[in-house]
């Protein structure tokens, strides 16, 4: 047993919660890689985009997986500006409004977007005016995309985003190391508090981000059966 355990005996308890807690964010992370490649390659596929597939680094920190789905997120973001600003510039006033409007029926929006899909591509499938439509008018996936996208920057810039993402495998004195480079008592709670703090948030904004793009991708599915 570590001197550190013999001076506080509650330290191999906080040192459990924090691998317990290290690996929670890791899982979270996974499914977000998952999530954001699901979308990306709805994108590619119909609406001519090429966003590049992204992969956990094992070798990285936290700070550089967060950055490297920041990255992929924000092109989706800019993707679909890109759209809405196609839309705007090929569609009357009014047509375009209509795009908008809650009130308008979804199969008359739809065919508005691929009349314009055919101009830019000559031919336009149903399917690609519908994601449009659906990523367009989707406030909740856009308030979804920009949340996760500050959380995963606080988690970057946290205590937590300098530790490797493989370091669960090197032992609990290499992560506390990792993380504090020391293992006193009053440093485990801080840290145990950060990532409870941290992983609350990113779990909760996860959540919301992979089920608005179940949303979508299935929708998908349904149109091409």
């Amino acid at each position: 047993m570590a001197l550190s355990d013999l001076l506080y005996p509650d330290n191999p308890k906080r040192k459990q919660e924090l691998i317990h807690l290290h690996q929670e964010l890791l899982d979270c992370m996974s499914a977000n890689f998952h999530a954001t490649n699901e979308l990306a390659g709805v994108l590619n596929e119909h609406l001519g985009c090429t966003i590049t597939p992204i992969e956990m680094r094992e070798s990285s920190t936290v700070k550089e997986n967060c950055e490297i789905i920041i990255q992929v997120m924000s092109e989706i973001q800019h993707q679909v500006q890109k759209i809405d600003s196609d839309m705007k510039d090929k569609l009357e006033p009014v047509l375009y409004q209509k795009l908008y409007d809650i009130k308008e029926p979804e199969l008359e929006k739809i065919a508005i977007a691929q009349r314009v899909f055919s101009i830019i591509f000559g031919e336009a499938t149903s399917t690609a005016a519908m994601v449009a439509i659906k990523l367009l008018g989707s406030d909740h996936l856009t308030l979804t995309v920009s949340k996760l996208i500050g959380v995963l920057a606080q988690i970057g810039a946290s205590v937590l985003g300098g530790v490797s993402i493989t370091i669960i495998g090197l032992g609990l004195e290499m992560i506390l190391h990792a993380i504090l480079g020391a293992v006193e008592r009053s440093q485990l709670l801080t840290a145990v508090r950060s990532y409870e703090k941290h992983l609350a948030e990113f779990k909760a904004a996860s959540e919301k981000y992979q089920r608005a793009i179940h949303e979508v991708t299935s929708l998908v599915r349904q149109q091409v059966q």
